[in-house]
């Protein structure tokens, strides 16, 4: 009788050991993503509230123009872009490919349409219905330039960037922003390079 006591209160001991140790445990994994969670937010937030900051976030700020004409094609660019854009919830899932192939052939960094796309648009969660424009290329007050597809506005932002910027000399986000969208006081190519910075 005393035996099947000393065994049960065993068994109620390490079942509540055990369940102790299952909540510290999940406490401690939401903790850790919660924290994350919020220092993303916060720096995000900082974006907004101090427009002249730039730059530092980021270990590689934007650099046009460095890319070579060989396409890597199984070097995870696209995964990477996958698991970013599905973050934000962003349509540009989809499209991928077309991101990595189409920088690719005008020479410039797979990193920066997405950046540019989440500074100008969330990315392309707020965009002018049906335009498919999430870069706010052409975009003047009522004038809006339409596209049939994200592929298309791709190519012709990114051979834009290339004809307009990087054959000008202009490869750094600051150096585009002042003639991109000059009125943005920094904020805009600090926004950007804080992009980049995520998808290193």
């Amino acid at each position: 009788m005393h035996s099947k006591k000393a065994l049960i209160l065993t068994s109620i001991f390490a079942l509540l050991f055990f369940l102790n140790f299952a909540l510290i445990f999940t406490y401690y994994s939401t903790s850790r993503i919660h924290t994350k969670q919020q220092e993303l937010l916060s720096q995000i937030d900082s974006i907004a509230q101090n427009p002249n900051r730039q730059f530092t976030l980021s270990a590689a700020p934007l650099v046009l123009g460095t890319i070579s004409d060989e396409v890597k094609v199984a070097d995870g660019r696209a995964a990477n872009l996958k698991n970013f854009f599905r973050q934000y919830n962003s349509p540009l899932f989809d499209f991928t490919e077309d991101l990595v192939r189409i920088q690719d052939k005008y020479g410039i960094d797979y990193r920066v349409l997405p950046a540019i796309a989440m500074q100008e648009s969330e990315g392309c969660k707020k965009i002018p219905p049906g335009s498919h424009n999430c870069w706010g290329w052409g975009i003047y007050g009522d004038q809006v330039m339409m596209f049939s597809s994200y592929p298309e506005a791709m190519e012709t932002v990114a051979a834009g960037l290339k004809r307009d910027y990087v054959d000008s000399g202009l490869i750094t986000a600051s150096a585009i922003m002042e003639r991109y969208t000059p009125s943005s006081r920094g904020s805009w190519a600090y926004a950007v390079n804080f992009f980049l910075k995520i998808l290193e």
